[in-house]
């Protein structure tokens, strides 16, 4: 575990995009070799980095100023989520956690756990009732963090192509 280090959570920037790229695809690897069918399709690639960085919803952690993790977090703003098969705890405001990617250097650490943290944290700040967030059936490892943080499934949405499981954590 990550314990005497420094580390930060704060919004991503333009010098951010070559390590945040990098690390997306050593998670699309990952997550390959885990016999995933998640992010095997070109997607997310590096525009899609450029463009979270872009709009703002990019945001990282670094360890020792070093970015260990990515996120995209957007506020009320995932089409795919206005239909659901089951039922959104909440219809008011919220936030979309979109595409984490951990540094394999900083794997099984428990930084994606921190993360969620940092996301409540920064979440309440803005007043904001929930936080939403979808993965693929196969992704055992989000899975287990999402049950472990409190997250609550919800239904299934479609997106990027495929079937993902939905949950929500209701913050405020």
């Amino acid at each position: 575990m990550i314990n005497k280090n420094e580390i930060f959570f704060r919004k991503a920037n333009a010098t951010d995009i070559d390590i945040i790229w990098e690390i997306i695809q050593q998670s699309i690897e990952r997550r390959r070799k885990d016999g995933s069918t998640q992010w095997q399709n070109g997607y997310p690639n590096l525009q899609t980095v450029e463009s979270d960085v872009s709009k703002e919803f990019g945001y990282v952690i670094t360890v020792d100023n070093e970015v260990a993790v990515f996120v995209a977090l957007i506020f009320n703003d995932e089409p795919a989520y206005s239909t659901i098969e089951g039922a959104w705890l909440t219809t008011g405001e919220f936030l979309v956690i979109h595409r984490i990617a951990v540094s394999e250097k900083f794997a099984g650490q428990g930084l994606v756990k921190k993360l969620f943290d940092y996301v409540e944290d920064f979440v309440r700040t803005q007043n904001v009732q929930s936080i939403k967030v979808d993965t693929n059936f196969d992704n055992i490892a989000m899975l287990k963090i999402l049950e472990s943080k409190g997250y609550s499934y919800c239904g299934e949405v479609v997106l990027a192509g495929g079937v993902r499981k939905a949950f929500e954590k209701v913050v405020i």
